[in-house]
């Protein structure tokens, strides 16, 4: 009976912390792409032009997002996700309280830094709690499970935050997040822990002091694949980085004229489509033992789809929802990159593997939404609601032009990436 009890201890235990980890991501996601429900109240209340509002909820974000990558991923290998983890949150709740408080722009600055801030060990944790606590076979599985709830916290903002903007405004939804964070702060500071009593034997983290560190970074910024699996995931998350998180929204709204809450409900689907997409893209590769097959696959359809919705005029709202949910299935083998990441890394250096190729896929975050926005401002045509600039379907067009563009150059460099057969090649980590 005592070896019955500490079996399933033994199985349950591992995907418990890990899920932890995954559900403090899918909070930093409700909190990343917030702004985009609340776009119009944004622009209106500080009087935004379509750039401004994409650097205030996208760049600002990325900035310290983004800068963080590298050394993130260092202190995961060297310091263990715990604590890490615990104050990411912290800065989170911080960042989406002080962003609902600011009555002046730059407040609202100061406030989606700090959240970038915080989210910057998300993923990164996530991912290094799955190196310690799961075996290898389940990597891919986990990534794509840590994505899914990503994608829930993402369309629970899309559905729940719009609802309370609606009824409340935008200032008391925010407060409710950072209520919300700061809970999610003391259950992961309680649970979550670094090393894993059932495979004692495992070496989670790097020789102490600054040369193990550097020698960590080192053979990842040497490893081609590393930066080839990055280029690939800032262009394949262009769908989310650039649509779904910020333009989506306004786009179905005022190019479709769908009312806001609808608009914001369709909007959802892309997340729900990764949300399921992403577990079953990691079981579907394993099934192959092929990484780069499933992603360009995935990746032509995902720009179909978007080319449909794009160009395709008077589509139907049943039709526009389904189209989105397909667009974000086929989007969300992305995440296998990140498998790639760890099939050619020691897991003494994954975190700073995956924080290196998190930073690059982040960085279409910086880049991508303000040039958006701007194609937006060279396109408008001067009509403004209730104090906030209104898009023609026309500039829509031309701006969202940019995201099966990168998706076509992202397949391209795909076909530049070495298959790993879901075997891991530590040898590689010295190329």
């Amino acid at each position: 009976m005592v070896k019955t009890r500490t079996s399933m201890r033994a199985a349950m235990v591992p995907w418990f912390i890990c899920a932890l980890g995954a559900l403090f991501y899918s909070y930093e996601y409700l909190l990343r792409m917030s702004p985009s429900v609340m776009a119009e109240n944004l622009m209106r209340f500080y009087h935004l032009t379509g750039a401004q509002f994409g650097y205030l909820s996208g760049s600002y974000y990325y900035y310290s997002y983004v800068a963080m990558q590298i050394l993130v991923g260092v202190m995961m290998d060297r310091f263990g996700p715990r604590r890490l983890i615990t104050f990411a949150c912290f800065l989170c709740a911080s960042g989406a309280y002080l962003f609902a408080c600011s009555d002046h722009i730059i407040l609202a600055i100061v406030g989606r830094f700090l959240i970038g801030l915080g989210s910057a060990f998300a993923f990164v944790g996530a991912a290094k709690l799955a190196t310690i606590w799961l075996k290898p076979r389940y990597f891919a599985l986990m990534s794509g499970i840590i994505f899914c709830l990503g994608m829930v916290g993402a369309a629970f903002g899309d559905i729940v935050l719009r609802v309370i903007v609606d009824s409340a405004g935008w200032q008391p939804a925010m407060t409710f997040a950072a209520i919300g964070g700061l809970a999610l702060m003391c259950i992961i500071w309680f649970v979550v822990r670094d090393t894993n009593p059932y495979f004692e034997n495992q070496i989670h983290h790097q020789d102490a002091g600054m040369p193990g560190m550097l020698e960590g970074l080192k053979l990842a910024l040497k490893n081609r694949q590393i930066w080839l699996c990055g280029i690939v995931g800032c262009l394949l998350y262009l769908f989310l980085s650039a649509f779904a998180e910020l333009w989506g929204p306004a786009y179905l709204a005022q190019a479709h004229g769908i009312d806001r809450v609808h608009a914001a409900n369709a909007n959802s689907m892309v997340f729900i489509g990764c949300a399921i997409g992403a577990p079953l893209w990691g079981l579907f590769s394993d099934f192959l033992s092929l990484r780069r097959l499933p992603i360009i696959m995935a990746a032509i359809v995902a720009i179909i789809v978007f080319c449909i919705l794009l160009y395709v005029p008077s589509l139907s709202l049943p039709l526009i929802y389904v189209l989105l949910f397909m667009f974000g299935f086929f989007s969300s083998s992305q995440i296998l990159i990140f498998a790639i990441a760890r099939e050619v890394t020691s897991i003494k250096i994954s975190g700073t593997a995956i924080g290196l190729v998190n930073m690059l896929v982040m960085i279409g975050g910086i880049v991508f939404p303000p040039a958006i926005g701007k194609i937006l401002d060279i396109n408008w045509t001067g009509t403004m609601v209730d104090g906030a600039r209104i898009y023609s379907p026309h500039a829509y067009t031309l701006a969202l032009s940019l995201l099966p563009l990168g998706i076509f150059l992202g397949i391209i460099c795909t076909m530049c990436m070495r298959e790993t057969h879901c075997e891991i090649h530590v040898e590689d980590s010295t190329v």
